[in-house]
């Protein structure tokens, strides 16, 4: 073999070895192709996903996956649920046993090496709920009484610290359910009952006139859906669905789900200049 026939030989594997792979067919596709959305999520928390008297799946998780649907679709009600435990959120992304986990899954740095975040569609923290006819009006009122407040908690390792960081002086309370810290409040061994702003919001709203909100809320942490990673095409149709939802042409169906489940109603977005480029 000659040199320059070597050489030539040489240059074009290194042009081959340096070309791109083809595309791999995306989630997006095979979705499409399939005509149904295969959601992950859970079946025993209220308000994101939980049975209804006549054993059907609901809740704002639920709310979220039929949006995905509707915008793959046309149709909200394309779509299979995998009731999944919350340990096999990330495992059955990864074996494909899902094509999406929509479950009040707490976006972190470790779980974002596994697996692709989307956008956020909800963000949750602790807050405080009081009796509306109670001794104290709100947050301000329970922080400047001191060691007088008493605060029910479900019962943790982290429960007082994480009480002491809004109410540095408060008696904690500790019980080994969500049952009895709200039996507390209703019975006057709290002054407020302090755990998740989405769960607060859902029994406010199970309950309307009986309680309020002391209108202070902390320890923030993200909720996202999550998608396999390596799936650029999929993602962006996924984070396209969910930002239409919460500032678009789905925002009706976004706000309607975030009312029921929330009890509350969310200003539509503004029109003109995207608020997400201020």
């Amino acid at each position: 073999m000659t040199i320059s026939l070597r050489a030539g030989l040489m240059l074009a594997a290194a042009l081959l070895g340096s070309a791109p792979a083809l595309a791999q067919t995306s989630k997006l596709d095979e979705v499409l192709k399939r005509g149904t959305l295969v959601l992950g999520t859970g079946s025993t928390n209220a308000p994101w996903h939980f049975k209804s008297a006549d054993d059907k799946l609901q809740g704002f998780d639920i709310d979220m996956g039929r949006i995905i649907a509707k915008a793959l679709f046309g149709d909200p009600n394309k779509i299979e649920f995998v009731n999944q435990s919350s340990d096999a959120r990330i495992p059955n992304i990864t074996t494909n046993k899902v094509d999406i986990t929509c479950q009040f899954m707490t976006v972190t740095g470790e779980r974002a090496q596994q697996v692709a975040f989307t956008i956020p569609y909800y963000r949750e923290g602790v807050g405080l709920m009081l009796k509306a006819d109670g001794k104290y009006a709100d947050y301000a009122a329970l922080k400047a009484a001191g060691s007088s407040v008493t605060v029910s908690v479900l019962q943790n390792v982290y429960a007082e610290p994480m009480v002491h960081a809004a109410l540095p002086q408060a008696t904690v309370d500790q019980y080994d359910s969500v049952d009895l810290i709200y039996q507390a409040l209703e019975s006057g061994r709290a002054d407020a009952v302090a755990t998740d702003q989405s769960s607060l919001a859902w029994y406010m709203t199970q309950n309307p006139g009986r309680y309020k909100d002391a209108g202070y809320g902390w320890n923030p942490q993200t909720y996202a859906c999550a998608v396999k990673r390596g799936d650029q095409d999929w993602l962006n149709f996924v984070n396209t669905a969910l930002h239409e939802a919460m500032t678009g042409v789905e925002f009706d169906t976004y706000a309607k789900s975030f009312k029921t489940w929330f009890g509350k109603d969310l200003p539509p977005p503004q029109i003109g200049f995207p608020v997400e480029y201020k």
